[in-house]
C-alpha cells in the first residue's frame, strides 16, 4: 500500500490512479461550475468540510457536470495541479462523486488540498440499503432525515422503515385511523412512542429523494402485530405464549403480552393477524394500497418473519394472497427469506435474507427458493450486517447473532459466498439493518452505524477483486474519515482496530 492508499475514498472505487503532480488547492477563489443542483450540494458539502465558501470567485475550477453514457450511478474524477473535474451520467453519479470529493479532500501546512488523481467508479450491486426500526424506539422526522443523509453519504440508495411490529404502529392512514389513534402511544420499556402523519412520510420519501435514496416502507405481518390489535381488536388473534417468549420475558423482564394491552417488552413470536378472516385482507387492501400511493419507489415489504403464532398452513395462505395484492398495486413485493418457504406466492417476490454467513439448512433453502423462481435476494446476514448487534462484547447492542459483531467480522464477508445457489446474477444487493431495542437517541444510531455501515456499503459497491478491497486497506481508509466524520457531526463509535486520524 503505498503513501496515498489510506486517502483512498469509501466504497473503494472500481479504479483508481494516483497522479505524480502536485495537488489542487481549495481556496475561496475556487469556483465551482456546472450542473446547478450538484453544484448547490458540493459547495454545502465542502463548506461542512472546509470552512470554505467555494460557490464565487475567479480562481481554478471544480466542475460538476452529466455526461451521457456509462451505467447509472457511475461517475469519474480527474483532478490535477490545475482543476477538478467530476462527470456522470445521471444526477446521483454526480451526488456520489461529490461524497467521494469530500473524504478526498485533506490539509496540509498550507491549507486544503485534493490529491491528484483519476478515480472510474460503479457499483457493484443495484440495491444498498439501510433498514431503521422506528417500531421499536420512534425516531422523529428529523432524525430520519439525518439518518438518510448518513447513510447517502456512504452510497447507500435505500431506506427500509420498519413501520409496524407489536410495540407500536407509526405511519398515520386515513383509511384506518385507530391504527395510530390507539396503537402509536408507547414503545419498548415504556418510552414515548409516536408516528408519522402522511405529511410527514411524504417530507421523508422527500428529503430521501433529494440524496438519490428511496423509501421502502415495511407492514409486517401476519406476525409482530400486537400493535394492530390496540385499534381493530377483532383483526388479530390472542398472544400465544410459547416457551420461547415466557422465557424472553424471564430473562428481560417486563410482563407478557396480553390482548388489547400496549406491549412494551422484546419478545417476539407471539401474535398473528386472524388468516382465514377476510376482514383481515380488507384491512391490508386499504393499508397497502394508501402506502402504496404514497410512496413512489417500487418496493412494499410485507414482512413474513417470526410468524410463530400462525399455523403454518394460514402462513401459506397470507403470503399468497398478500405478495399478489402488493403485485396488483404495481409494487414489487419485498419479504424477509421465511416467505420463500412458500412456493405458491407473487413470481417477483425479493427474499431478503436475516441468518448468518454460514447459513442454517431451513433459512438457506428458504432463500434459494427466491433465486429458482427467477426473482432475487437482499442479503442481511445478521452476524455481520445487522448494526444493532454490539460493536465490542461490552459496547451498545445485542449479542444474540453469535456474539458481537466487531468491524473486522462486519467487513470480512463476501455476498456470493453464502449461499449455494445464490450467485451474483440473483443478488439485488445488500441492506444493512439496525434494530432499535436498545436506541433511543440519533446519537445511539451513530454509535452502533458506524463505522460498521462503512464496512456493508464497500461490500455492496465495490467490486469483490478490485486492488486494496481488503480489510488491511479499509480500516485505514476508514481511519481516515474521521476529521469528516467529525465535521459532519457523525458520533462514530473509535473501533480499537482502526488507526483514527487526527486533524489539527
Amino acid at each position: 500500500m503505498n503513501s496515498h492508499d489510506a486517502l483512498a475514498p469509501v466504497p473503494l472505487p472500481a479504479a483508481l490512479t494516483w497522479i505524480d503532480t502536485p495537488p489542487f488547492r481549495l481556496a475561496e477563489e475556487a469556483v465551482l461550475t456546472g450542473d446547478p443542483d450538484a453544484v448547490a450540494f458540493a459547495a454545502e458539502l465542502l463548506r461542512a468540510r472546509t470552512g470554505l465558501a467555494l460557490a464565487d470567485g475567479d480562481g481554478a475550477r471544480i466542475s460538476l457536470a452529466l455526461v451521457p453514457g456509462g451505467q447509472a450511478e457511475s461517475f469519474r474524477i480527474a483532478a490535477d495541479t490545475a482543476s477538478v473535474a467530476l462527470t456522470a451520467p445521471d444526477a446521483a453519479g454526480l451526488f456520489h462523486a461529490t461524497h467521494a470529493l469530500a473524504q478526498l479532500v485533506r490539509r496540509d501546512r498550507d491549507g486544503w488540498i485534493v490529491p491528484a488523481v483519476r478515480i472510474e467508479d460503479a457499483p457493484r450491486f443495484a440495491y444498498r440499503g439501510v433498514m431503521l426500526d422506528v417500531a421499536r424506539h420512534f425516531f422523529p422526522v428529523d432524525v430520519v432525515r439525518g439518518y438518510i443523509d448518513r447513510a447517502a453519504s456512504l452510497r447507500a440508495n435505500a431506506l427500509h422503515l420498519h413501520l409496524t411490529d407489536d410495540q407500536g404502529w407509526r405511519i398515520q392512514l386515513a383509511s384506518r385511523p385507530a391504527l395510530t389513534e390507539r396503537g402509536s402511544g408507547t414503545a419498548v420499556g415504556g418510552a414515548p412512542g409516536g408516528f408519522y402523519t402522511r405529511d410527514d412520510y411524504r417530507e421523508i420519501v422527500r428529503h430521501a429523494a433529494s440524496r438519490h435514496m428511496i423509501i421502502v416502507p415495511e407492514v409486517d405481518g401476519p406476525g409482530h402485530t400486537h400493535a394492530v390489535g390496540l385499534g381493530y381488536p377483532e383483526l388479530v388473534e390472542a398472544p400465544v405464549l410459547g416457551p420461547d417468549v415466557l422465557a424472553t420475558v424471564e430473562e428481560l423482564g417486563g410482563e407478557p403480552p396480553v390482548a388489547g394491552t400496549p406491549y412494551t417488552g422484546v419478545a417476539v413470536g407471539f401474535s398473528s393477524l386472524r388468516i382465514r378472516d377476510e376482514a383481515t385482507y380488507d384491512f391490508l387492501a386499504d393499508v397497502l394500497g394508501e402506502l402504496a400511493a404514497l410512496t413512489p419507489g417500487p418496493y412494499l415489504h410485507i414482512g413474513g418473519d417470526e410468524a410463530c403464532g400462525t399455523p403454518a398452513e394460514d402462513y401459506a395462505e397470507y403470503v399468497a394472497r398478500v405478495t399478489a395484492l402488493v403485485a396488483d398495486l404495481g409494487k414489487i413485493p419485498v419479504a424477509w427469506h421465511e416467505v420463500g418457504a412458500v412456493p405458491d406466492r407473487a413470481d417477483e417476490t425479493v427474499g431478503q435474507y436475516w441468518d448468518h454467513v454460514s447459513p442454517r439448512a431451513a433459512a438457506a433453502a428458504a432463500t434459494r427458493s427466491f433465486a429458482k423462481a427467477g426473482s432475487r435476494v437482499i442479503l442481511s446476514p445478521a452476524d455481520a450486517v445487522y448494526l444493532d448487534m454490539r460493536e465490542e462484547p461490552d459496547s451498545r447492542g445485542s449479542l444474540w447473532a453469535d456474539g458481537h459483531t466487531s468491524l473486522e467480522r462486519a467487513y470480512g464477508w463476501e455476498p456470493a459466498d453464502v449461499l449455494d445457489g445464490v450467485g451474483e446474477e440473483a443478488i439485488l444487493g445488500v441492506e444493512a439493518p439496525l434494530w432499535t431495542e436498545s436506541s433511543t437517541t440519533d446519537a445511539d444510531l451513530d454509535e452502533l452505524a458506524f463505522p460498521r455501515l462503512a464496512a456493508a456499503m464497500e461490500i455492496a459497491w465495490s467490486p469483490a477483486g478490485a486492488e486494496g478491497r481488503e480489510w488491511e486497506s479499509f480500516r485505514r481508509r476508514v481511519g481516515a474519515l474521521a476529521p469528516l466524520w467529525r465535521r459532519l457531526g457523525i458520533r462514530f463509535h473509535p473501533s480499537p482496530l482502526v488507526p483514527w486520524v487526527e486533524e489539527a
